[in-house]
């Protein structure tokens, strides 16, 4: 029985879609943000109603959320990141979405985030949280984060993959600390340790900070567990430390920079039929071969048609880096200076999560042009004209899906700086990319003695802009 292509033929005469990448389609709310015109980027979102409720709910929702913090509209920040957090939770599939995605591409289909994405829209939320000094509800991001940490390391086997996040588990152990829950606060501290060692520095030559280390001999302390005390003690190599109290402390989180965004690169493959009806998809170029078993028909000579396409164009996905214009930081608070250290290089992780799933991501797109190249060939039974428009149309809707989060920033640093109990004055200091003048920036805090005060501080800038 003939495989019946017409019906996603009508899906893809209706599912034409530009050419452009949906960074270049976001041009005025990127230009607007890139700059930090951050109320005239928060218009853009308001008025693109359209988008609200379409296949990139997700990144509005996001982007909304991300702007909403950096005004410092938090509350309002949480709502948008709280109906993605739930969007991403339904697992609901719309096929006939599915179905266009094979015959023009993977835009048809809703967005709902990457892995580390999903993650970092509740480091958003608590980070919010605790901005408004909610430090129990910043707890219940530290539950949902817990499952979605599990639900990584369940989805991949491998050492090699990135199925662990020693930035987020650092994060629930501050968020508990803040709490004065010093033995969960020790527990999650040292998962971090762990993932840094284990994993962060052979995937991405990111050690643990130094920060996370004095953490955990403070709240092995604080809890009783001596023996993990001096045994830490040891192994960091620094047997001189000894606990001394504060009034309070800030945490400080420096956004640094814009991660990557999605472009698209293609190559050319060819076609080669063997037996059995299954036909070789290979690119000499990159050594490439993917055997596929293309439905065409019960008539054998339908087969043989696929072959004298010769060449066609496949389009995937790539990350495209913005480069750091920030090297580093320093935060002096009572003229001691702490070190702003690198706990989360998003730019390396998103890079890294793609290159995983690059396999998966071409047997998808030769599929899809498979299909597209079998229904082209099956219509030209029919009509060579209606075949020639479809041909056409295969040619005009092949593109790589290039959505992503593109308000996240380069990297995240933090560290932890003591405060005395009333007013305090710190003073942030950022490294420039070639350049010896240093950019400041003073922030003031007012505490209550034991408390832990928080800041998220923001920089957009990178080299090269798009625009």
């Amino acid at each position: 029985m003939a495989f019946n292509y017409k019906p996603l033929i009508i899906i893809g005469l209706f599912s034409l879609t530009s050419c452009a990448t949906y960074y270049e389609m976001n041009r005025e709310f990127n230009v607007a943000f890139e700059q930090g015109n951050l109320e005239q980027a928060e218009q853009v979102l308001v008025k693109n109603k359209k988008v609200a409720k379409g296949k990139e709910r997700f990144l509005y929702l996001v982007n909304r959320g991300v702007v909403l913090s950096m005004l410092g509209r938090f509350e309002e920040s949480n709502d948008y990141f709280e109906q993605a957090y739930i969007y991403t939770e339904d697992y609901q599939t719309n096929y006939l979405h599915e179905a266009a995605s094979y015959l023009t591409n993977p835009t048809a289909v809703a967005y709902k985030g990457e892995d580390h994405e999903r993650l970092l829209l509740l480091y958003y939320k608590a980070i919010n949280f605790l901005q408004l000094g909610m430090y129990n509800e910043a707890l219940v991001e530290c539950k949902r984060l817990n499952i979605r940490l599990q639900q990584l390391s369940d989805k991949y086997r491998s050492d090699n993959k990135y199925k662990e996040d020693a930035f987020i588990h650092n994060l629930m152990g501050i968020i508990y600390d803040a709490q004065k829950d010093y033995n969960n606060a020790f527990i999650a501290y040292r998962n971090a340790y762990e993932i840094y060692e284990n994993s962060y520095t052979a995937l991405f030559s990111l050690d643990a900070p130094q920060q996370l280390k004095e953490d955990i001999l403070r709240t092995a302390y604080l809890t009783g567990f001596y023996e993990e005390y001096d045994k830490f003690k040891s192994e960091f190599g620094m047997t001189e430390y000894k606990y001394t109290p504060v009034d309070g402390s800030l945490v400080f989180f420096w956004n640094n920079g814009l991660g990557p965004y999605k472009s698209e690169w293609s190559i050319n493959f060819a076609v080669i039929e063997s037996e059995g009806g299954v036909f070789n998809f290979t690119n000499d170029e990159y050594d490439f071969t993917f055997p596929f078993s293309v439905p065409v028909s019960d008539n054998p000579e339908d087969h043989s048609k696929l072959t004298d396409l010769d060449v066609f164009r496949v389009a995937f996905p790539k990350y495209v880096e913005r480069s750091k214009y920030y090297t580093g930081a320093e935060l002096i608070v009572n003229d001691r200076t702490h070190q702003v250290e690198l706990a989360e290089d998003i730019n390396q992780i998103a890079f890294k999560t793609l290159r995983e799933r690059m396999l998966l991501e071409f047997g998808k797109s030769l599929l899809r042009v498979a299909l597209k190249k079998a229904a082209e060939n099956q219509v030209e039974k029919e009509s060579e004209g209606l075949a020639l428009a479809v041909s056409f149309l295969n040619a005009l809707t092949e593109k790589a899906d290039t959505r992503n989060w593109q308000t996240l920033p380069h990297s995240i640093y933090y560290t932890r700086a003591p405060l005395q109990a009333g007013d305090n004055t710190v003073l942030l200091t950022l490294d420039k990319v070639g350049e010896q003048k240093n950019e400041t920036r003073t922030f003031d805090f007012t505490i209550d003695t034991g408390q832990t005060a928080f800041k998220a501080f923001y920089s957009l800038e990178y080299k090269h802009r798009a625009y």
